[in-house]
């Protein structure tokens, strides 16, 4: 067995798959280079500390279920001229997070506030935040499935985990009691403990009347609201610019 094999199976026992991955470029590389054994040492050092942030950026990712993969990056800013792109990029550092604070997004159909909200917990995964994005109907039902078999209170732990949950498509319809009762515990246990990013096609001033009882409603959306970070996103629909024919006109044809 030579000296590289050897290497290598102390690699795979040390569960350095980084510089397991790198080790034959690395030894091309040095011998090309002449680079000494302390630069050598350090460059596969460097590729072992990348593979593994790598896989925990990954495993975020995966454990956030994201409906997509969005990022900032991936955003046309200049399809909506109105959208307060300094304010936007300055929540994708992610302070918000640290400062324990939550984020309003609300507009019409199709301007693109699911996108934004995976992009903000997508760069929180890049940050090192755990993430978990869920549909507020899925949330709620949820919720209501562990009060129908006493898991209720393991099921909101899931819910209270993560340093960021991302609501989509919050408000949408009235509440039942239980839901509103839901939603407050949820929210009463995550303020100024953990953030919130909450997608809305309603503005907070037409949710009140959502809630069946109005004292749950100032209370939770109190929490929810005050000093949240607020964007209402205005103009043409943002996803009509992702249609693969959205430069074609449509001909309807009656037969």
């Amino acid at each position: 067995m030579t000296d590289k094999h050897q290497i290598e199976n102390k690699m795979r026992l040390l569960k350095l798959g980084g510089m397991l991955e790198t080790l034959d470029m690395r030894l091309d590389q040095a011998q090309k280079d002449g680079v000494n054994f302390t630069q050598f040492l350090e460059v596969l050092l460097e590729d072992e500390v990348q593979h593994r942030t790598n896989k925990r950026l990954a495993t975020r990712i995966i454990r956030a279920h994201f409906e997509e993969e969005k990022s900032l990056e991936g955003f046309d800013f200049n399809f909506n001229p109105k959208l307060p792109t300094q304010y936007i990029r300055e929540l994708a550092t992610c302070q918000f997070i640290e400062r324990k604070e939550s984020v309003i997004l609300c507009g019409p159909v199709g301007v693109g506030k699911t996108h934004l909200a995976q992009a903000l917990g997508h760069q929180a995964c890049r940050t090192g935040y755990n993430v978990l994005f869920m549909k507020a109907s899925r949330l709620l039902a949820d919720l209501g499935g562990g009060r129908a078999d006493e898991t209720w209170e393991k099921r909101i732990q899931h819910y209270l985990k993560p340093d960021l949950l991302i609501v989509d498509d919050f408000a949408m319809k009235e509440f039942t009691k239980t839901q509103a009762e839901d939603l407050y515990e949820l929210i009463d246990r995550r303020y100024h403990n953990s953030s919130l990013v909450v997608t809305a096609n309603r503005a907070p001033k037409d949710w009140y009347p959502l809630f069946p009882n109005p004292v749950i409603a100032e209370s939770t959306l109190d929490r929810l609201i005050s000093g949240a970070h607020m964007i209402t996103l205005t103009g043409k629909s943002y996803r009509s610019l992702l249609r693969p024919n959205k430069d074609l006109d449509k001909e309807v044809v009656t037969v």
